[in-house]
């Protein structure tokens, strides 16, 4: 019996591996462990019950109250420990991890420096982040084998020195069942204040002012909007989002939405995009999920810059009030008929569990990793 470990560290982040959960399930011989960790374990509402799958084990990482890039390193150590100390206990032979994340970073660090097989999943791409561009590509390093979402993500991997027969363009598993999940109903959608403009707005490693600034143009330019402001992650600069995004709330008597789960999101982007309403912020669901349901996103900022971008997105560099108005007024006259994205054909899932799969925990050879060139 194969044990696969698929390692996850936030809500967002298992809302794109958990198609691959489901895939591997599936596989005769397969076992498939949820390792969860990081911010999953912290907050107010952690989210580790949201899983809806058994988790095997849980490895501590962040703790509340403790942000910053000290933080995140020191948290970061406490995840390799504690993945490794999982993985051996678990006889994990290979583990799945997705972006660029510590918590992702932690699980390919303990696997590979421990013996075991990494699978890397949105393996290749570009976005600046806090220290994502860096992150993503040491993970890379690490993997065995990379599953990119899109074909410029795979040459990216190559040209990093990895053996080109594991580097498999799979799509991006964000598109899996996005067309089984309905349009958010009318009493769910009127709790939520009826938005025609859904902010998910992310800290982008920059200091507080900037974040302040980049967070306060976003809520002058929609004021006056039907707008729901969802919680940003908990990476460093949270608290200067925070800030404001509670200010806006109260002062404009916003529904106060600290979390919904995927299905509600995707269903909540739906019925956004069926009203003529956009995405604002610089979530990469702006450029990903978004595109692919042909809701226009107005992305704010450097955190996704490099990333691929659609015709559904529109950049706005800096903390601009005019440009981010003039942007929403340009995405409610897009055609979305029109609009496409790169991001596959949404059964990334099975491409995913079939690599990590196709990998021999008994082939010393492979984890002898070696510049192609």
């Amino acid at each position: 019996m194969r044990r696969i470990a698929i390692a996850t560290g936030t809500r967002a982040e298992w809302g794109l591996l958990h198609p691959v959960y489901r895939a591997l399930d599936s596989m005769p011989g397969v076992e498939p462990l949820v390792v969860g960790g990081g911010l999953h374990l912290i907050g107010a509402h952690p989210t580790i019950g949201e899983i809806g799958v058994p988790v095997a084990a849980e490895v501590p990482m962040q703790r509340d109250g403790e942000t910053g890039r000290t933080a995140d390193a020191c948290a970061l150590g406490r995840g390799i420990t504690g993945f490794s100390d999982v993985f051996a206990r678990l006889a994990i032979d290979t583990v799945v991890v997705l972006g660029d994340r510590i918590e992702a970073f932690a699980g390919a660090a303990a696997a590979s420096v421990g013996g075991g097989l990494v699978v890397h999943v949105h393996a290749g791409d570009r976005a600046e982040g806090v220290a994502d561009e860096a992150m993503r590509h040491a993970i890379t390093k690490l993997a065995h084998a990379h599953a990119c979402a899109t074909e410029q993500s795979a040459e990216r991997v190559r040209r990093m020195g990895e053996d080109p027969t594991r580097v498999v363009v799979t799509g991006s598993p964000a598109i899996d069942g996005l067309d089984d999940i309905q349009p958010l109903g009318d009493d769910r959608y009127a709790e939520l204040g009826a938005p025609t403009v859904v902010v998910l707005h992310h800290p982008a490693g920059l200091p507080d002012h900037h974040e302040t600034a980049y967070a306060g143009a976003i809520a002058e330019a929609t004021a006056g909007e039907r707008v729901v402001w969802l919680v940003s992650n908990r990476d460093p600069g949270c608290e200067a989002v925070d800030r404001v995004r509670t200010r806006t709330i109260t002062e404009h008597r916003l529904p106060s939405i600290d979390h919904l789960e995927r299905a509600t999101f995707i269903a909540l982007l739906k019925r956004v995009g069926a009203n003529s309403g956009v995405l604002v912020g610089n979530s990469s669901a702006g450029l990903i999920e978004a595109a692919a349901l042909k809701l226009p996103a107005i992305n704010i900022g450097p955190r996704q810059a490099g990333r691929e971008q659609p015709a559904s997105v529109l950049d706005v560099d800096g903390p601009d009030v005019d440009a981010i108005r003039a942007a929403m007024t340009t995405a409610q006259q897009l055609d979305g008929e029109g609009l496409t994205h790169p991001y596959g054909d949404g059964q990334a899932g099975e491409r995913i569990a079939a690599l990590a799969h196709s990998l021999d925990p008994a082939d010393r050879a492979l984890r002898r990793k070696r510049n192609s060139y």
